[in-house]
């Protein structure tokens, strides 16, 4: 019996993961799983009133914690997307379409009552498959 390697952990400027006690992304075994994620950056929310650019930044938020394993949007396999208002469906649904059509990953898209920063009206979570040769 082999031990797996224990999973491996990477970590983004956000003060939530420090204060919550969570990591960006994590990888474990071939899977690579990347927390819920929100269109901030440094401190500032991107695309503030505009769920279509909030979409896109927090989908490239959670691209580049893939990117931290090597991996990009061809290696994803499933997306959630959390919504504040079901009147956003369709601008949230262009963006995702922009960043994954040619891939298809099982997606999942919910409306929710709320996020910490009420200004936040999308969040958005990513898994990814590495194959078993990659580190």
């Amino acid at each position: 019996m082999t031990d797996s390697p224990a999973p491996r952990r990477v970590q983004s400027d956000s003060s939530w993961e420090q204060t919550i006690g969570f990591a960006r992304a994590v990888a474990a075994g071939d899977t690579v799983l990347v927390a819920g994620t929100m269109p901030l950056a440094g401190g500032v929310l991107h695309g503030e009133g505009d769920p279509y650019e909030q979409a896109l930044a927090a989908f490239r938020n959670a691209l580049a914690a893939l990117g931290e394993f090597g991996l990009g949007a061809a290696d994803v396999i499933r997306t959630r997307m959390y919504l504040t208002h079901a009147r956003d469906v369709d601008a949230v649904g262009r963006a995702h379409h922009e960043l994954f059509d040619a891939v298809r990953p099982a997606a999942t898209l919910v409306v929710v009552s709320g996020f910490v920063d009420s200004r936040v009206l999308v969040q958005v979570e990513v898994e990814a498959f590495r194959g078993a040769t990659s580190t």
